[in-house]
């Protein structure tokens, strides 16, 4: 009789070893997802696949969370697609083709504004990427649209309208353009355009690619069309861009852009910029402060893989994960070449940290594209998100082991090593992901997520982690700097005396850009021991004893 007994113990326990597992991952969900369309958003990415296979095709959505009405809520805007019959002007009359910008109402609902901001946009041209600046200084951010052909910018004129200013202000740029991103390179209190060019590519270059009959055609690898160089605008101040690619030396420098991110990295007081590549060097543009910029990817160590080959740099981000005072540098890639994560050493140098920080074995088999480093549960340490799916929809044909679709990932951050987070249903419904942008929608001090995924609807990821972390909101707002504080380095030190080091910027990840407040965790902390921000062009401003659990708006002393 011991036998059956044991038996029914044994299973018993069994059971209950797998509802404890099941208690516990349903406990640590710290995403949920929306239903877009339960939320008001009814937007559809329209990609237009065809059999020609247009490399376009497969490389869009972008997404902006950008407070555009200054009411304290974040909105949303998309980019789409456009029909696309082969020529070199793809149309956007449709409706179904538009880009959409949604406002949010503050009560968990977004209302379609798009006609009524005067959104609706270009008849022609397929839209890749978004930034978000306020370029004029006026108060209001403002938008800039990349795409394949003619890009757009637009000026928020303060009374929920946007006015097409792209003729006046000379940023139309010409050929494919990405990410893109506003960012002050010369300290002038002015925000400066960088715009990503992927390749020289073209409906009539359209070449046949994979198999003949009978194995299906394929997109192109960008190994068969040439580089192109980038885009640098430089600000006038009074409305208008020149062009300053040639003579900063950046145009120099040709690639296969995708990603854009920005920081001082090397603590000079100027910001460098990172471009990830696809298939060639990544660039990294030390900023010397004189106009002119030096890619320096190869003589840092941040441009290629520990067995100093390139990869398919899609997706970046440029911040502190490790807090040390220095910010790092993360690249999503394709499948079987793993992440690249670069950490800074001194602000002179790189080391290749994928295999010892976890993150190689973590992302070996995926396809990221827009990330960035997050800290979702508000314990001072910025784990990293990122939207995943592979660039071939044939993928799977030639090699079982791959997925063109992939769930999103989330990779949780243990003083610098880095392990999966696998719980909750956001992580297991499997998307064509491409853009991500990152900020706090409800105003409840976690950190939300909206993917843009390809051809599909959006992945809206509210924030529902409840380990009862504290945290503070901060927005910077400049008067000698420009007035959306981007650029300004911020130390926070604790009441234990540990130091958390952050860098206000809206550009990152792939074709999106986030909330322009610094989000940031502080564990079991009430109050904030010293908070330094150091503005672009050099004044330092002190807070102290900081109450946490609150939205802060910081101005830049005007003497």
């Amino acid at each position: 009789m011991s036998g059956p007994r044991n038996l029914r113990l044994v299973a018993r326990k069994a059971l209950c070893a797998v509802f404890l597992i099941a208690l516990l991952q349903a406990a640590f969900s710290p995403f949920e997802t929306l239903r877009p369309q339960a939320i008001g958003i009814e937007f559809l990415h329209a990609n237009s696949p065809t059999p020609n296979k247009y490399l376009p095709e497969t490389m869009g959505a972008g997404v902006a969370m950008i407070d555009f009405d200054n009411d304290g809520h974040l909105d949303l805007f998309f980019t789409n697609g456009a029909q696309v019959d082969g020529s070199e002007t793809p149309s956007k009359r449709q409706p179904k083709y538009w880009n959409r910008l949604y406002r949010n109402q503050g009560n968990g609902k977004f209302t379609d504004v798009t006609e009524l901001a005067g959104l609706r946009g270009l008849d022609t041209g397929y839209t890749m990427g978004t930034a978000v600046g306020d370029f004029d200084n006026d108060g209001w951010q403002d938008l800039y649209v990349t795409s394949y052909g003619t890009n757009t910018l637009y000026r928020n004129r303060g009374n929920g309208t946007f006015e097409d200013v792209t003729s006046k202000a000379r940023v139309a740029g010409a050929g494919w353009s990405t990410s893109a991103g506003f960012f002050d390179f010369n300290n002038d209190g002015l925000l400066d355009l960088f715009v990503c060019r992927y390749l020289n590519w073209s409906f009539a270059k359209n070449i046949y690619c994979g198999e003949k009959a009978p194995g299906p055609r394929a997109y192109c690898h960008p190994d068969n069309f040439e580089p192109v160089g980038n885009l640098l605008f430089r600000n006038n101040g009074d409305g208008t861009f020149t062009d300053v690619s040639s003579p900063s030396g950046i145009a120099a420098a040709k690639g296969k852009s995708l990603g854009v991110a920005f920081s001082d990295y090397d603590g000079d007081g100027f910001t460098d910029i990172y471009v990830a590549n696809d298939s060639v060097m990544c660039f990294l543009f030390r900023n010397h402060g004189n106009g002119r910029f030096e890619e320096s990817a190869l003589l840092t160590g941040a441009g290629l893989n520990e067995d100093g080959a390139p990869f398919a740099g899609m997706g970046v981000d440029f911040a502190d994960y490790n807090n040390d005072g220095r910010t790092d540098i993360l690249v999503t890639n394709l499948s079987l070449q793993m992440y690249a994560l670069f950490r800074n050493r001194a602000g002179s140098h790189f080391d290749y940290a994928t295999g010892d920080s976890g993150l190689g074995k973590a992302t070996h088999l995926y396809s990221g594209w827009s990330t960035r480093f997050i800290d979702f549960n508000n314990d001072g340490w910025k784990d990293i998100f990122a939207a995943q799916g592979h660039v071939l929809d044939t993928i799977e044909r030639t090699s079982p082991n791959l997925q063109y679709r992939q769930a999103p990932l989330l990779l949780f951050n243990r003083k610098g090593t880095f392990e999966r987070v696998a719980g909750g249903e956001a992580f297991e419904q499997r998307h064509s992901g491409r853009g991500a942008a990152f900020g706090d929608l409800d105003n409840d001090g976690r950190i939300d997520v909206v993917v843009a995924n390809l051809g599909e609807a959006p992945a809206i990821l509210h924030n529902t982690t409840a380990e009862g972390n504290h945290w503070l909101s901060l927005r910077l707002v400049g008067s000698a700097a420009n007035r959306d504080g981007i650029g300004c380095k911020v130390k926070l030190t604790r009441l234990s005396g540990e130091s958390q080091f952050y860098e206000v910027q809206t550009a990152a990840g792939y074709l999106s850009a986030s909330d322009r407040r610094l989000l940031m965790g502080v564990g079991k902390d009430t109050v904030i021991a010293k908070i330094e921000i150091h503005w672009p062009g050099g004044r330092l401003q002190n807070l102290s004893q900081v109450k946490t659990d609150q939205n802060l708006i910081v101005e830049e002393p005007k003497q």
